[in-house]
């Protein structure tokens, strides 16, 4: 499978996203991208992204506070 210039995968476009300005997990891009967080593998981890993203968010200021940034 090839990936576009940004690097992501062809077949995204058919893969989850969770929608920021909605709250809503949408299939395909049917939003702007500025609004989609993505992708995701099935429905389930597109309705947890903004646990994922906490969690992500957290553990990058633990490492960053571990090098002194």
């Amino acid at each position: 499978m090839t990936s576009d210039e940004y690097g992501i995968k062809q077949d995204a476009e058919h893969k989850y996203w969770y929608n920021m300005k909605t709250g809503e997990v949408e299939q395909g891009f049917l939003s702007p991208a500025p609004n989609r967080v993505g992708p995701f593998d099935t429905r389930d981890e597109a309705e947890h992204a903004l646990e994922k993203l906490r969690e992500n968010s957290a553990k990058w200021a633990e490492e960053d506070a571990e090098d002194g940034r």
